[in-house]
C-alpha cells in the first residue's frame, strides 16, 4: 500500500502562505491545483468572521482551543529516562490501557505498526515541511474519547465544532500522559495529536480493533459510531496486540449511504467502492468538504450526526449484523423511523 504524503492533505495545503518556500515548492510540483487552492485560502475561514455560524464569543472558544493545541504539540516528543525499567509486555499493556481509560478514554487498543500507516513526508508545519518520515515505531496504543451526542447533533452549528475541539484536547492530554509515562520508564514514545501526526490515526485504530472505516472515511465504532476523537501514542516497547475486527460496516455502508445523501458539500460518494491504489475504497472529495467548513464556519459534522451508529444501535444487533443484509436493512429502517434523515436538537448548554 502506498504511503500518503501529508503535504497533499487539505489542512497542509490550506496553511501554505503565498510566496513562502513551501508554497513555491508544492505548487511547482502540483501546478494543476494551484488556482483552486489559492481560492480556498481566501477568507472567510472556519470559525472566522464572515461564516454563517460566526459569533465573537462562541467561535473564539474553538479558536482558543486550536491555539492551545498548537502550543502544546511541541511536547509530543521529549527526553527519555536513561534508567530503563524492565517490564513484561502483558503487564505494561494492561497498565497503559488502564491509564488511558483512567484519564478519559472510552476505547483503547494496541497494534503493531505497518509502514503504510505513516505519512511519507511531513507537510503541516513550515519548520518540517518536506521531511521524510523515518522514525517509525513498532507499536501503537490508540484510544478514542466519546463526543457528546447532544452537542454533535447540533451539526453544523458552533456547538458541534466546540465539542470536536474538546475531543482533540481530551485525546491530546491522554496521549501526553502515556508518552511522558513511557519515556519516564526509559522507552522512546511519541504522542500523535491534532496538528502533529506522523501517521493516519483511523488506519491505526481500525488495525487495533476500535472500529471500521466507513463510506465517509471516518472510523465507525460499535457503541459510539463516528462520535469519537482518536489519539495515538507510538513506542518500541514490546506490547500485546489486539486483533482487527470486521463487524460488517462495509456492507452496512453500502446499504445505508445516509451520510452521502445529506453531505452539504457532496464530498462523500454515493456509488460503491472503487479500486484505488490497489485497494477497494470510497474516495472522499476533501476540497468539497473544506468548502462547506469555510461557508458554515465549523467543521460541519453532519456526516457524524447522521450515521445510525452515532445515534446508537442495539448491541445485540451490532454483534449479529455481519453478513446479514436483512438485519442491516432493519437497523437502517429503525434509524429512519426514529430520527428521519437526520437528528437536530437545541443547544444542551445554556452558555452557548
Amino acid at each position: 500500500m502506498k504511503r500518503f504524503d501529508e503535504r497533499d492533505t487539505i489542512f497542509a495545503r490550506f496553511s501554505y502562505k503565498e510566496g513562502s518556500p513551501e508554497y513555491e515548492d508544492y505548487y511547482k510540483r502540483n501546478p494543476d491545483i494551484k488556482e483552486a487552492d489559492d481560492k480556498m485560502r481566501q477568507p472567510p475561514f472556519p470559525y472566522g468572521e464572515g461564516t454563517a455560524t460566526f459569533t465573537p464569543l462562541n467561535s473564539a472558544i474553538a479558536g482558543a482551543t486550536f491555539r492551545f493545541l498548537a502550543d502544546v504539540s511541541k511536547f509530543s516528543e521529549g527526553e527519555i529516562n536513561p534508567q530503563k525499567v524492565e517490564i513484561e509486555p502483558a503487564v505494561i499493556t494492561k497498565k497503559l490501557k488502564g491509564l488511558a481509560k483512567f484519564y478519559g478514554a472510552q476505547l483503547v487498543g494496541v497494534t503493531k505498526l505497518k509502514e503504510e500507516y505513516y505519512y511519507s513526508h511531513r507537510g503541516r508545519k513550515a519548520e518540517n515541511y518536506g521531511e521524510e518520515v523515518h522514525n517509525i515505531h513498532k507499536y501503537a496504543i490508540v484510544f478514542a474519547t466519546e463526543m457528546d451526542k447532544d452537542m454533535i447533533n447540533r451539526a453544523p452549528l458552533i456547538g458541534e465544532g466546540i465539542e470536536v475541539t474538546k475531543g482533540y484536547v481530551n485525546t491530546a492530554v491522554i496521549g501526553m500522559i502515556l508518552s511522558y509515562y513511557l519515556r519516564e520508564l526509559g522507552y522512546n514514545a511519541r504522542n500523535h495529536m491534532d496538528g502533529n501526526y506522523l501517521l493516519i490515526a483511523p488506519l491505526v485504530a481500525e488495525a487495533a480493533g476500535l472500529g471500521q472505516i466507513g463510506r465517509s472515511g471516518i472510523l465507525i465504532t460499535k457503541k459510539y459510531g463516528k462520535r469519537v476523537r482518536l489519539g495515538v501514542v507510538t513506542t518500541n516497547l514490546e506490547l500485546l496486540i489486539d486483533e482487527r475486527e470486521d463487524f460488517g460496516i462495509t456492507q452496512f455502508c453500502e446499504i445505508c449511504g445516509n451520510c452521502a445523501m445529506v453531505c452539504p458539500g457532496k464530498a462523500i460518494p454515493k456509488e460503491n467502492r472503487k479500486e484505488i491504489d490497489g485497494a477497494l475504497r470510497w474516495k472522499i472529495e476533501p476540497e468539497n468538504c473544506f468548502d462547506i467548513w469555510k461557508k458554515v464556519g465549523t467543521d460541519c459534522g453532519v456526516c457524524i450526526s447522521t450515521c445510525p451508529f452515532s445515534q446508537g444501535v442495539e448491541g445485540d444487533l451490532v454483534e449479529k449484523m455481519k453478513g446479514q443484509p436483512e438485519l442491516m436493512e432493519r437497523i437502517f429502517k429503525e434509524f429512519k423511523e426514529k430520527h428521519g434523515t437526520r437528528t437536530f436538537n437545541s443547544s444542551p448548554h445554556e452558555w452557548l
